[in-house]
């Protein structure tokens, strides 16, 4: 079971950029083709801007053309949360962060195998850190 992380309006407003607040606390959508990981192509992990909960692996990253970042499977699934989401006529579901409930983005039944999944994330939901490759001293 994940530990949650509770805060306020204010404290979130204080921790996070105006763009990040807007995206993962007010459920925004980042413009298509801008956001600094749909192309990303670099090897490490995924963690919650929020709260650092790791979410996703780039082994896990693909290219969907949607413009962007898309997954076929988190991490580990108690580090999402899923729920229906009908807004705009459309019937879709929204995943948040586990930990501290950030809005992520969506997930989608059109994605490649292994899962046929694919969750589409916000780049701003997101802060990535490669793999650092230790060398023997």
């Amino acid at each position: 079971m994940i530990e949650r992380i509770t805060k306020t309006d204010a404290e979130w407003r204080s921790l996070l950029t105006e763009e990040q607040y807007l995206i993962t606390r007010r459920k925004g959508t980042e413009p298509p083709f801008c956001g600094a990981f749909y192309d990303h192509k670099k090897d490490g992990t995924y963690y919650c801007v929020c709260c650092g909960l790791p979410l996703f692996s780039s082994d896990h990253k693909f290219i969907s053309g949607t413009g962007w970042p898309s997954f076929f499977q988190p991490i580990a699934e108690d580090h999402i949360l899923y729920r229906p989401d009908n807004s705009y006529g459309m019937r879709r579901t929204e995943i948040s962060c586990a930990r501290c409930d950030a809005h992520l983005g969506h997930v989608f039944e059109d994605g490649p195998l292994p899962t046929g999944k694919r969750y589409c994330i916000n780049s701003v939901s997101l802060r990535f850190e490669p793999i650092t490759i230790k060398e023997n001293a």
